[in-house]
């Protein structure tokens, strides 16, 4: 009987070198159906060279469902050419509600910067007074920019 292990590669036992080496102890496989579809039959396709010729064979898309802090749904479609669009910029290019998303948590890192390193601020902040006005001035402004709006 064969022992068979990661690597593709079919050997007896231990006594035969491995022609692809295993996976690095830092790295980590994913392993993922790329469609919502099953395989209706299994099939072997001949002569696809590289990566993308994989994905432009088989074309993977996947349906997702997304839910903003309001509870409104947005349904969207991702499509997946390259390994590429598996990474982060990848899967937010193709989603508008994600670079929505990814936009709000850039602001408030800039805010958060912004109090992390304005003394002048800090220093306001920790005064009731100051800070109370300050929040005034803040909802003000935000008002006008709903008014704007409409």
């Amino acid at each position: 009987m064969f022992d068979y292990s990661l690597g593709g590669q079919e050997r007896k036992g231990d006594d035969a070198n491995e022609a692809i080496a295993s996976i690095q102890n830092n790295r980590t496989l994913f392993v993922q159906k790329l469609t919502n579809d099953p395989a209706l039959k299994p099939e072997i396709v001949h002569g696809l060279k590289n990566v993308e010729e994989v994905f432009g064979h088989y074309k993977p898309t996947v349906d997702l469902s997304f839910e903003d802090a309001e509870g409104t749904g947005k349904d969207e479609t991702l499509n997946f050419k390259n390994l590429g669009d598996f990474g982060k910029k990848g899967i937010t290019n193709q989603s508008s509600f994600l670079q929505d998303l990814n936009g709000e948590f850039e602001d408030y890192n800039k805010v958060a910067k912004q109090l992390k390193s304005n003394k002048i601020l800090q220093k306001m902040l920790t005064d009731p007074a100051a800070k109370a006005a300050y929040v005034a001035a803040l909802r003000a402004m935000l008002q006008e920019l709903e008014d704007a709006e409409k």
